[in-house]
């Protein structure tokens, strides 16, 4: 039986764009697969007007009825991920049963913290194991904790209305509350196979930094024992030239040695009893000796160069697969930079433009050319191929390239403006 996994932290910063960025995938991690990032799904739906996690944090502030004023400092949102042991993890994605289980964990999240708190929750499918990412807003009801303390200690002098809407991460976050969402999480979880882990364990998740950072220190501490075997390769190789040469030399003597070999023999007892058969057996061993060490140094190098090839070809596999399969992907970078930084439409909507879909949207759209944003209530966007150039895309709406839909909402625009100032004239005449 398997563990859950569930980690608890207060976003930085007012926007917390870093971890949008990754939750959205604005920005690939290294330990993510790009072939399985169309996998990732945003689990619920966002409010009318709203593209993306960050909107959704500051429509919920803004909506929430909030009285008090919101300080530089305050905690707007609390980033909560949502796993399991990995092969847990995995028997469940086999086992069909991976949508239930996104289902059991988003009823979680709206029972514990809230349904309309709980703003973003987008399913991962590309790292080494299935998780969510969940977004809370921290909305508050009633009255602050100290406010209670106070009260209870005879400090109190008024009293505030009991259900004023406030914005606490700290109410959400106390210690108690923690080890409560820990069992409640572990009850849901309890038909998947996944229990809760030791309370008071020493043990801590490894950040992804963190994994990271000990991932290059192993990677150059491999390059230095590869550095350091070469080396050794090397001077091996040199003494085994030296050894050979030796041998050499000592078989042009062999004649010689075989003649004086009686004579030796008869003085043996002053220089020891066959004391040149001896240095020859002790030379062969050694020769033997560094042959064998040569041979394992060889075979240790080969599988280093090995493992380091099999990461180059697993890479470069994924970029063949890419432009085998979708050839057209590279001409639509370019539109798929303009629709985030010029658009900004959302990961989502990118992702179904990039398949050739029909995309309808609702807001307002900033065109470059004329320096403003144009409303419209249901544009449809799309990602289509030049008839007259292969391979080529353009953005189009409603049918038409995307630079003349512009051009005619600027002439709808100048109209109104015309009939505006029309209607106050006549006015003025009057």
């Amino acid at each position: 039986m398997g563990y859950i996994s569930i980690q608890i932290n207060k976003a930085k910063g007012s926007a917390d764009t870093g971890a949008s960025d990754h939750i959205e995938r604005k920005t690939i991690p290294k330990n993510a697969d790009p072939t399985r990032t169309h996998l990732n799904r945003e689990l619920v739906e966002f409010p009318d007007g709203v593209s993306d996690r960050t909107e959704a944090i500051s429509h919920r502030i803004r909506t929430a009825g909030i009285k008090r004023k919101i300080t530089p400092d305050q905690v707007r949102a609390i980033r909560i991920v949502l796993s399991g042991t990995h092969e847990d993890m995995m028997k469940i994605q086999d086992e069909g049963r991976l949508d239930e289980w996104c289902d059991d964990n988003l009823q979680w999240l709206h029972y514990t913290f809230g349904k309309e708190n709980t703003v973003s929750a987008v399913l991962h499918m590309d790292e080494y194991t299935p998780h969510i990412h969940a977004t809370v807003v921290p909305i508050v009801t009633g009255e602050r904790r100290k406010a209670n303390k106070k009260q209870a200690d005879g400090k109190r002098s008024y009293r505030k209305k009991a259900n004023t809407v406030r914005l606490c991460a700290d109410d959400v976050l106390t210690r108690e509350k923690l080890v409560a969402y820990h069992d409640s999480y572990a009850r849901v979880m309890e038909k998947y196979g996944l229990q809760r882990g030791v309370y008071g364990s020493e043990a801590r998740h490894t950040t992804t930094a963190q994994y990271y950072r000990d991932l290059k220190r192993q990677t150059g501490e491999l390059e230095a024992n590869m550095r350091q075997l070469q080396i050794k390769q090397q001077q091996a190789e040199q003494q085994l030239d030296e050894v050979r040469q030796e041998v050499k030399s000592e078989k042009l003597e062999a004649a010689k040695t075989e003649a004086k070999a009686a004579f030796v023999a008869k003085v043996g007892s002053l220089f020891g009893s066959n004391k040149l058969k001896e240095e020859r057996e002790e030379l062969q061993q050694r020769i033997s000796a560094l042959k064998n060490q040569n041979k394992e140094l060889i075979q240790h190098i080969k599988t280093m160069e090995r493992e380091h090839k099999e990461e180059r070809t697993k890479f470069n596999e994924y970029v063949d697969k890419i432009q085998r399969y979708f050839p057209y992907i590279e001409k639509l970078l370019p539109l798929i930079d303009f629709c985030q930084n010029t658009l900004k439409f959302s990961e989502r909507v990118i992702q179904e433009l990039c398949m050739l879909k029909k995309v309808r949207l609702k807001g307002d759209f900033y065109s470059p050319e004329f320096n403003r944003k144009f409303r419209d209530e249901n544009a449809a966007f799309s990602f289509e191929e030049d008839k007259n150039k292969k391979g080529h895309f353009h953005i189009y709406v409603n049918d038409i390239p995307l630079v003349l839909w512009f051009r005619q909402k600027a002439n709808e625009w100048r109209n109104g403006l015309e009939i505006k100032n029309t209607k106050q004239d006549k006015g003025l005449k009057i």
